[in-house]
């Protein structure tokens, strides 16, 4: 006769995860996405500033009615994993709970957390705020340069300074390490070297990521913490006793996550980009009209009417504005697969 056992993924076993991850510690976790799919964040659109007049009936300019710019973060990686443990495996314990509980540690460690870090470092460098390029390799003589450029952006975008995180891989932390700006942290490498924490550099936290977890063609990638999210939600493991087909012990579990940039903090995620060997979508130039068109050949269009970031706004549209009327204000953005996303260009009609 069968039985199933429910191994719940209880709160150490959540924090051993999130804290393994050399991603999500770095991240945001003000959003609760226990028990839902799809949370909805939205961020009040502000207006231009006017100059005051002292006659005339609207003397603080034409009112604006207030808009909000809604996104909508929907979960869309829903992964399992089933192993059977047969009765004439050494393997097999007499302590069939425990034994689960330390197999599901184990395919964490090993298969669902890698996973997850390469996911969502991809998401990051794809849909991150600011994607910048470079057809000059990264060298120990320009690297510092090149993400002190990244550091003056996120200044110059007032945001904040404090919690910022520089994602580099192997390759670029050899040609850093050897910078006089970049600080070891020896004497708590033996706490951090689980997170990938190697040392500071202009206040941020670096991480060394593995070349397997690491995005293509992408240099570095610095992420103000508020700026992103990545919601993980494993529901369960089961193991099932003599199931119908099986002599011994059927292990199933199951991980739910995603990755997202915040649309009101994406100036947050700044991305260096290897355009010697990938290439950034030009970003697209609108007309008078609200016609859309880029120099990038195949290219497609997202655009907004309502004052909302297009990369990030569930009131984004796919094509071409129709019907268009005077003073609207198309925000636009262009994308191709296998390409990284343009800059957001915008246009006020005539």
């Amino acid at each position: 006769m069968s039985e199933t056992y429910n191994i719940k993924y209880n709160r150490d076993m959540h924090k051993s995860y999130i804290e393994t991850s050399l991603v999500a510690p770095h991240l945001t976790d003000e959003y609760d996405f226990t028990g839902a799919k799809t949370v909805r964040v939205s961020a009040p659109l502000t207006v231009p500033m006017n100059d005051y007049t002292r006659t005339g009936a609207n003397r603080y300019g034409t009112p604006t009615e207030l808009k909000d710019a809604v996104q909508e973060m929907t979960l869309t990686q829903d992964k399992s994993f089933a192993l059977t443990i047969d009765k004439g495996n050494s393997q097999d314990k007499n302590d069939t709970e425990a034994f689960a509980k330390k197999m599901l540690s184990l395919q964490l460690a090993e298969r669902a957390i890698p996973e997850f870090d390469k996911y969502a470092l991809d998401k990051l460098s794809h849909k991150g705020g600011t994607i910048v390029g470079s057809d000059t390799a990264l060298s120990k003589t320009n690297i510092v340069d090149r993400i002190t450029d990244g550091t003056v952006f996120l200044d110059d975008a007032e945001i904040a300074q404090n919690n910022r995180t520089l994602f580099v891989n192997a390759a670029a932390y050899k040609l850093l390490k050897l910078a006089d700006e970049f600080t070891n942290v020896d004497k708590i490498a033996n706490m951090t070297l689980t997170k990938g924490v190697v040392g500071k550099f202009d206040n941020m936290t670096v991480v060394k990521v593995p070349k397997g977890r690491w995005p293509e063609n992408v240099n570095f990638i610095i992420v103000q913490r508020a700026a992103a999210t990545a919601p993980t939600t494993i529901h369960d493991a089961k193991v099932h006793k003599d199931p119908p087909g099986i002599s011994g012990n059927l292990l199933e579990g199951r991980n739910y996550y995603d990755c997202f940039v915040i649309a009101s903090r994406a100036k947050g995620v700044y991305v260096d980009v290897d355009t010697s060997k990938a290439e950034i979508c030009a970003m697209p130039t609108i007309n008078d009209s609200g016609v859309i068109s880029s120099t990038t050949s195949s290219a497609q269009f997202k655009y907004t009417t309502d004052g909302s970031d297009p990369r990030y706004s569930s009131s984004a549209i796919v094509g071409q504005p129709s019907s268009v009327g005077s003073k609207v204000l198309i925000k636009a953005y262009a994308f191709k697969e296998g390409l990284f996303d343009s800059p957001v260009a915008e246009k006020t009609t005539k």
